[in-house]
């Protein structure tokens, strides 16, 4: 009975695709399904916090705040253990480094990610965040929100450029309905993703910001996830400390990435460890917290009290539940420390096996850096004030710049989630300084580093984005008639007659490539009868100009054939056995439509 009625179904969703591919136009439907794509990551984005708000209070509702609470050395490593236990046994699929997955997918797969990817990542990244992991959900629920959008693609069988827009509207309604900013997730898709900006992009990617902004009003009110009112108006005066505030945060973002990617590469050192992995990720996360409480879980609570401080006694208010209540002489010496061990905080939360991202760490980071920068100077009796809030708010659009290497981003967010938009201008000189100190150091974004060494990051520059996005397995051409080398000369016309190449590969019993043999080079030969008993294929073939790998990026392959001004190169894998032939001719063709694609509306 459950199988009939699956079948009805099937059915009934095939008549419809079949209708609809009739009577309405894809680019319609994609607005159409940009809308249910911004309602759906609206409400994810929900939830997930919704989820995260009810595990911390029922964790955390009997603390006293005038002391140290033994209880956080217990909370993380147990979301830790949680989390890694459901994706072990749940998800069984790796969810980490969310908006890198994203990357990837659009980059190496043709923007598809998988079904689980709409759910699997608000449950884990709520276990994980709800008991103290310090990293942020805005990452996992951007997953959430792209898959959303791509599996829409998928069931409809939309075609890949269609599949990437989707997937881009899923990224900016997940910002938009966390931050009640659809002008950020717009400019995050465009600067993150690399999604270019076209008509054909921009509005479905408009009306699913626009779309689950609304729906978060409708479901959670109209207050801003941050809570911010002016000191006094910005003055040029206040320019060269904006500057310096810009080129510090710039440099905090490198220390931010490098140290993050220096923690990453201790974590798999431990490989399959996951037990050991656990250990030092929950021991050094409870130690943090157990000491430093503002980096249990998203840490916005502490970012508020920095936005809305007016006296020592507000910004005191950091230190609760810590060993430093009541040292309020401590406080810069306390906001120093959070400012440096945030980020082990964060790779030990991951590393461990917990789920989260780095969007929220580089905002908490950028309020903490942007404090303690504006209260050393005003310590210091530099001529100008400036407003400790003000710099606080302005240092988390400078981190954000620096860290996600999106300067636009960090602007909009931040001027649309606290309000501030009389802060424009020292928002605009704070981001831009950022980005330009960090990219002296970092050519790419926490997110795109790691694909950016392997030639995997599709970029807004075409033609490299081209061959990012162009697969060689799909370009591989498997059908090839093989010789063995002790094969004689007679035999081996034979096979030539079979032949529409003008290559023959030269294999082992295992299938290696010893070399190949090249129709034009023995034509003096193959045409004598009287010789064909005393030659073989070893006395003929000759080494192939290049190989290639089956993992070798576009570029290579493109250099590789401008080098020999091959007709065709060979595919081999890891243990050179050949796969196929890649021509010249279908490559470059391939290439071609590809940027026609591209450059289409």
């Amino acid at each position: 009975m459950a199988e009939s009625s699956t079948k009805t179904g099937s059915t009934s969703f095939g008549k419809f695709n079949t209708w609809r591919q009739q009577h309405v136009s894809d680019r319609q439907f994609t607005l159409a399904l940009s809308l249910l794509v911004g309602l759906l990551a609206a409400v994810a984005a929900f939830v997930l916090h919704a989820l995260i708000d009810q595990i911390q209070r029922l964790l955390t509702a009997g603390f006293n705040f005038r002391s140290f609470n033994w209880l956080y050395l217990v909370f993380p490593v147990v979301g830790i253990y949680l989390t890694s236990l459901f994706v072990k046994y749940v998800v069984k699929d790796n969810i980490s480094h969310g908006i890198t997955r994203i990357l990837y997918a659009i980059s190496r797969k043709q923007s598809r990610l998988r079904g689980h990817n709409c759910w699997s990542s608000v449950i884990a990244s709520a276990i994980t965040i709800g008991f103290g992991g310090s990293v942020g959900a805005e990452a996992p629920i951007v997953l959430t929100g792209s898959a959303i959008g791509s599996n829409l693609g998928q069931r409809f069988h939309l075609d890949g450029k269609t599949m990437m827009v989707l997937v881009g509207c899923g990224a900016s309604a997940a910002i938009a309905g966390i931050f009640k900013a659809p002008m950020a997730g717009l400019v995050f898709t465009l600067e993150v993703l690399m999604i270019d900006l076209t008509m054909a992009s921009l509005m479905p990617i408009l009306i699913a910001s626009v779309t689950a902004t609304c729906f978060t009003y409708i479901l959670v009110g109209s207050d801003s996830l941050f809570h911010f009112t002016l000191d006094s108006a910005w003055q040029v005066d206040r320019v060269p400390a904006t500057i310096l505030l810009g080129i510090f945060c710039g440099l905090v973002s490198l220390y931010f990435i490098r140290m993050m990617t220096a923690c990453e590469k201790v974590f798999a050192r431990l490989g399959q460890h996951s037990y050991l992995k656990l250990m030092l990720g929950g021991v050094v996360l409870s130690g943090f917290i157990f000491f430093f409480p503002v980096l249990y879980g998203e840490g916005y609570n502490s970012i508020n009290i920095l936005l809305n401080g007016r006296t020592e006694s507000d910004w005191g208010a950091v230190l609760n539940n810590s060993l430093f209540y009541g040292h309020g002489d401590l406080l810069m010496v306390y906001i120093g420390l959070v400012l440096v061990t945030k980020v082990f905080a964060t790779s030990a939360t991951n590393g461990g096996g917990g789920c989260g991202g780095t969007f929220a760490p580089s905002l908490f980071i950028g309020a903490f850096a942007g404090f303690f920068f504006s209260r050393l100077w005003n310590t210091n009796g530099l001529s100008v004030y400036v407003p400790e809030q003000n710099f606080a708010l302005l240092g988390m659009a400078g981190v954000m710049a620096g860290v996600m290497h999106a300067p636009l981003t960090g602007i909009f967010l931040i001027a649309e989630i606290t309000g501030g938009y009389e802060m424009f201008i020292p928002l605009m000189i704070v981001s831009i300084c950022a980005y330009l100190t960090i990219i002296i150091f970092e050519p790419h974004s926490i997110y795109g580093m790691r694909l950016a060494r392997e030639g995997k990051l599709i970029t807004h520059h075409t033609d490299k984005a081209v061959l990012t996005l162009m697969s060689l397995d799909s370009i591989i051409d498997r059908t090839f008639h093989a010789v063995e080398p002790d094969m004689p000369l007679g035999k081996l016309v034979n096979v030539i007659s079979m032949s529409r190449t003008s290559y023959l590969p030269v294999l082992n019993q295992a299938g290696m490539l010893l070399g190949e043999v090249d129709l034009t080079r023995i034509r003096h030969v193959m045409f004598r009868t009287e010789l064909y008993h005393h030659f073989t294929v070893a006395q003929l073939m000759t080494p192939p100009a290049a190989t290639l790998g089956v993992d070798d990026p576009m570029e290579d392959v493109m250099r590789k054939f401008d080098e020999t001004n091959a007709y065709a190169l060979p595919v081999v894998d890891t243990d050179t056995r050949l796969i196929g032939y890649i021509s010249r001719t279908r490559m470059y063709a391939t290439y071609r439509k590809m940027v026609a694609d591209m450059s289409a509306e």
